[in-house]
């Protein structure tokens, strides 16, 4: 049930994407190897038109049309786009000329995988905790550390990587261009709930030049919380799509199976169930894109965001939970498309600000405007 107070260009756009990631992307999506980077289904994204949405300017509300559409049908194409903005966004904001010309048409095309190395051991929620050294090495540094639950890796092309430059606290953070192949950078793959391209990164004196520097030093957390405040309602759109294609599913399978003498839509509690998950599926739909149209309209709310993503990760669950519930054992046997939404739907909670962050935010808000 898409917003129909979009534009008709918007819900075009909506349309289109969903019926690609059906009928192109998903069968590309198959032919992929679970835990590696699908490079045939990058490029796909970019022959399609999709990553064209991430570049040169970038929309919110686009980006969630296209995150919910591409989750809805192919939870892996939606995965590969959002990496794709994530890792490269902070290229386009505050990259150099050379190093933006290098990248992003390369990226944009598919030809290149970029990814968001933010994330480390001891690092996770608290960003200001990052520990990455950047020592001064001539005119440029050495990056020393180690990056783990880094989407894309050890494989990606292009690595935007946040590391301490000085002092301690988020204000002595900077954010490099790293390319995959230099040397000292090493990683290995790491194995989740949900089969992604995933892995850790090692530094053992990695050279970056100054130019590689993403804005200026000491700007880091700035450009990760602008990256981070641009993608976190589409989070909340990707899981959306998955709560729809549950829903569906759960719709389809109420009508169809009988039990005691009757289909299961006649059993009260659970059609009532599924009107309440319908409902605060679409609710938190709304306050998705109620929060990327105030991010397009420069009146970006921190804690408007974080209601989306919070709503709409924790309604997700909810609602991939009732849709296998309702299917029973069926839903639970391995490649059943709701034991791999059930697998999907969990870890958005946790990535880019869990949901206790988000709460965080949110009563933060509340003192702040309280008289």
């Amino acid at each position: 049930m898409i917003n129909d107070r979009l534009s008709e260009e918007h819900r075009a756009l909506y349309d289109r994407t969903r019926k690609l990631a059906a009928q192109t992307l998903r069968p590309i999506a198959e032919e992929g190897q679970p835990g590696r980077v699908n490079r045939p289904l990058v490029r796909a994204l970019a022959q399609q038109g999709l990553l064209t949405h991430l570049f040169p300017t970038t929309s919110a509300i686009e980006l969630c049309l296209i995150r919910e559409a591409l989750a809805t049908a192919c939870t892996d194409a939606e995965t590969a786009f959002a990496v794709q903005g994530l890792g490269a966004y902070p290229i386009l904001q505050a990259g150099s000329p050379p190093i933006r010309d290098e990248w992003i048409p390369r990226v944009a095309t598919g030809t290149a995988v970029a990814a968001f190395a933010l994330t480390e051991p001891e690092a996770g929620s608290d960003v200001s905790a990052i520990s990455l050294k950047a020592e001064p090495d001539g005119d440029g540094y050495r990056l020393t550390g180690e990056k783990l639950w880094i989407s894309n890796a050890p494989e990606a092309d292009i690595y935007t990587v946040f590391a301490r430059t000085s002092g301690e606290g988020s204000r002595g953070l900077t954010a490099f261009a790293v390319p995959g192949e230099s040397e000292g950078l090493t990683g290995e793959h790491r194995q989740l709930l949900a089969p992604h391209a995933i892995g850790s990164l090692h530094f053992d004196a990695v050279p970056v030049a100054r130019e590689q520097t993403l804005g200026e030093p000491g700007a880091g957390f700035r450009v990760a919380m602008r990256t981070l405040d641009l993608f976190r309602p589409s989070v909340g759109a990707g899981v959306i799509g998955m709560a729809q294609a549950a829903i569906e599913h759960a719709t389809t399978w109420l009508r169809w199976r009988t039990t005691f003498g009757q289909p299961l839509r006649n059993h009260q509690s659970l059609s009532h169930k599924l009107a309440d998950v319908v409902t605060r599926v679409t609710a938190a739909r709304l306050l998705v894109h109620q929060a990327a149209a105030a991010h397009d309209a420069a009146e970006h709310d921190p804690a408007l965001a974080a209601m989306a993503k919070l709503m709409a990760t924790e309604t997700a669950q909810e609602a991939v939970d009732f849709a296998v519930q309702v299917h029973g054992a069926r839903g639970l046997e391995h490649g059943h498309p709701l034991e791999h939404l059930y697998r999907e739907v969990r870890a958005p909670r946790i990535y880019e600000g869990a949901s206790e962050i988000q709460r965080e935010i949110i009563a933060r808000s509340l003192f702040r405007t309280a008289p």
